[in-house]
């Protein structure tokens, strides 16, 4: 797969965008959301003492864990891009 999705609309600005950068900055992209999914599971698995003394339940809304699924969720679009 190519990494043509990344790139800016002024042809000034778009020598600065190519390569080795575009590369990089692709696979970054693909990082974030199994990172926060991680990052997700490990809040959820984790006792609530160790993470925060004030949270009340790992499941709440306020939570890290509700948080990071979110996170996880808006960072989906670079794999959905890249499974169509």
């Amino acid at each position: 797969m190519s990494c043509e999705t990344i790139g800016t609309r002024k042809p000034e600005f778009s020598a600065g965008f190519g390569g080795f950068a575009r590369t990089m900055a692709h696979y970054l992209s693909l990082t974030a959301a199994p990172t926060f999914a991680l990052m997700a599971v490990i809040a959820a698995a984790a006792p609530a003492d160790v993470l925060c003394v004030g949270m009340a339940e790992p499941f709440s809304l306020g939570g890290m864990v509700p948080m990071y699924a979110l996170m996880s969720a808006f960072h989906l679009a670079p794999w959905l891009r890249l499974v169509r």
